[in-house]
């Protein structure tokens, strides 16, 4: 005899009842989100305070690993120890950051292929200069599944032009890099004063949220806005100008000198971006990335006092030496930044329309005084014709 409608029915419910117990599980397992895994490419001053931050976040949030590691160009120290051994040890980086205590689950590593290898989320924060020989190295040795973000300060010039460090991510590695930037002097974030900071990304703002969350303290603030060549150049450019600065400091200029000098560094930083990035927003100038890290940085920061105490020394003491002088290992990056601004410049035949950027490379050389810093000015009438083709 066939099965009743009713009997049919109740069979088909016990069935579906039976699926659902035996397809909950493989459902529930699907949905379980892996945890992300963070590594820091760097361990410098910046690259230390970066992993404090970050290892500090990933302990609260359940969607990170706890453990950060941390690349470790390896040095031997005065002590007869290794840098990494001893970071490791005593949870602290006593070259580049000594007195702050890291978290616990920031893991020094000196085998660069092995600090990378499980994580996918790559934080860079090294000297520029190195960036494509290390990414280089990385290539086939990274998760498919990894994103970047550069903290890095300055950029690779071509044959063809410039080419920003998050670019270079991007193109040897095949993944996507944003970028943060900020009014950012690593020992004070170190000790946990009040900061800003500002994510660049191109087009996955979900991405840029993450980098937020795994950033973001009470005492480092950080925000995101969609235009990483912006940030990027604001990081980059400001150096320069800083550089400038510390050559009025170091005159005794004064302080309605070093404001004139910062504005209009201001005014150039923001037309070569947009010569260079016609996408790059006007809006980008007024966050963390821009004016605020070119007034953090020309008060204080390595570039000014370095450029400072060139000037003092009537330009005779190289920056070479007084980078081995002043900063314990730590890289000068507006020196080598304004040369690089300087061939893009030479190259497109701009030099006389960014009279700021070009001096400051000449004295760096050696071609002008530290006093050619006020002497440009007959140039300056060129400026505004610039800044409204490059706002157009």
């Amino acid at each position: 005899m066939a099965p009743s409608v009713e009997s049919q029915q109740l069979e088909g419910k016990n069935n579906n009842a039976n699926a659902s117990v035996n397809t909950i599980p493989v459902v529930l397992a699907d949905e379980v989100p892996q945890k992300s895994r963070v590594t820091v490419v760097g361990s410098g001053n910046w690259g230390s305070v970066a992993a404090k931050l970050i290892a500090s976040n990933t302990l609260k949030i359940n969607s990170f690993h706890d453990e950060v590691r941390m690349w470790v160009f390896e040095e031997t120290l005065p002590s007869g120890e290794k840098l990494s051994e001893v970071i490791n040890r005593t949870n602290e980086n006593v070259k580049y950051l000594p007195g702050i205590k890291l978290p616990k689950n920031v893991v020094a590593d000196p085998d660069l292929e092995h600090a990378v290898k499980d994580a996918n989320m790559l934080v860079f924060v090294t000297p520029h200069q190195f960036m494509e020989g290390i990414c280089k190295r990385l290539v086939g040795k990274i998760r498919k599944d990894a994103v970047a973000i550069s903290l890095i300060k300055g950029m690779e010039v071509k044959r063809e032009g410039p080419c920003m460090i998050s670019t270079l991510i991007s193109e040897i590695l095949g993944i996507s890099c944003c970028v943060l930037m900020g009014a950012n002097i690593a020992n004070e974030i170190a000790v946990e004063k009040f900061s800003e900071a500002t994510v660049g990304y191109r087009e996955n703002k979900e991405i840029a949220e993450k980098w937020v969350q795994l950033f973001n303290t009470p005492y480092f603030m950080v925000s995101a806005v969609q235009d990483v060549e912006g940030v990027e150049l604001c990081g980059t450019l400001k150096n320069v100008v800083a550089l400038a600065a510390g050559f009025v400091d170091g005159l005794e200029m004064g302080n309605n000198t070093k404001a004139a000098i910062m504005r209009i560094g201001l005014r150039e930083m923001k037309a070569l971006s947009k010569l260079l990035f016609p996408s790059v927003k006007d809006n980008t100038f007024f966050e963390s990335c821009g004016v605020a890290d070119l007034i953090t940085t020309c008060l204080g920061g390595r570039n000014r006092r370095c450029a400072d105490a060139f000037a003092r020394n009537g330009g005779k003491r190289s920056f070479d030496e007084l980078e081995a002088e002043m900063l314990q290992g730590q890289k000068l990056q507006g020196v080598s930044t304004a040369k690089e601004v300087y061939e893009v410049l030479r190259h497109r035949g701009w030099l006389e329309l960014f009279p700021l950027f070009t001096t400051v490379h000449e004295i760096c050389s050696g071609r002008l005084a530290p006093s050619a810093i006020v002497e440009y000015t007959e140039h300056s009438a060129r400026l505004p014709l610039l800044e409204r083709s490059a706002l157009t």
